[in-house]
């Protein structure tokens, strides 16, 4: 009997913490990526905060509105995608400015109706193709620079050297799909 109790717990213990392997390893690579980047480990966390306010802010007074999208990075703030007005970019710029710990926006919110999910998605493919061929090349470390596309339009960000922007910039622009590439780097010695 007793070894059936210890069976039955084992199977409970063992099913409960099946739950746990994914978020184990979602802190692992969280953590790898973290040591990888320049960012403090504070900034990272203050970058993440950052974007989840943002989002909440614009869906409660745009749910369905606007098409933006935020990112964070050293707290310096990039406003993607489309508006329907003037008001409603400068508005959303000042509610992103009034966002604790944000340094600077770079609000490149457009105005003309919501993008296509045929845009969107070739936007992805974009993004997807210069992060690839940043890790293809061997001139700087592809976890230093965060790439954004919104309409063909392509965003870096990161805290980079001189040389390693210009080779970002160099491989996002030649790559195909590309129309224009937007620098939001800092700079390291």
């Amino acid at each position: 009997m007793m070894r059936i109790a210890s069976l039955l717990l084992s199977v409970l213990v063992f099913g409960a913490l099946q739950g746990c392997v994914p978020v184990a390893a979602t802190g692992v690579t969280a953590g790898v990526l973290m040591a990888q980047d320049r960012r403090t480990s504070g900034a990272y966390v203050e970058d993440e905060v950052i974007e989840n306010k943002a989002l909440s802010r614009i869906d409660s007074q745009y749910k369905d509105k606007v098409h933006v999208n935020v990112t964070s990075f050293n707290r310096n703030v990039l406003i993607s995608g489309e508006v329907p007005d003037e008001a409603a970019k400068i508005a959303i710029g000042k509610l992103i400015t009034g966002i604790e710990n944000v340094r600077n926006v770079n609000n490149e919110l457009v105005i003309s109706g919501p993008s296509s999910m045929t845009s969107r998605g070739s936007d992805s493919l974009i993004t997807s193709n210069i992060k690839i061929r940043f890790m293809n090349n061997e001139r700087f470390n592809a976890t230093h620079v965060k790439v954004v596309t919104e309409n063909g339009r392509v965003f870096l960000m990161g805290i980079v050297t001189h040389a390693e922007a210009d080779t970002a910039t160099e491989l996002a622009s030649t790559t195909k799909g590309v129309q224009h590439v937007v620098r939001l780097f800092e700079y390291v010695n």
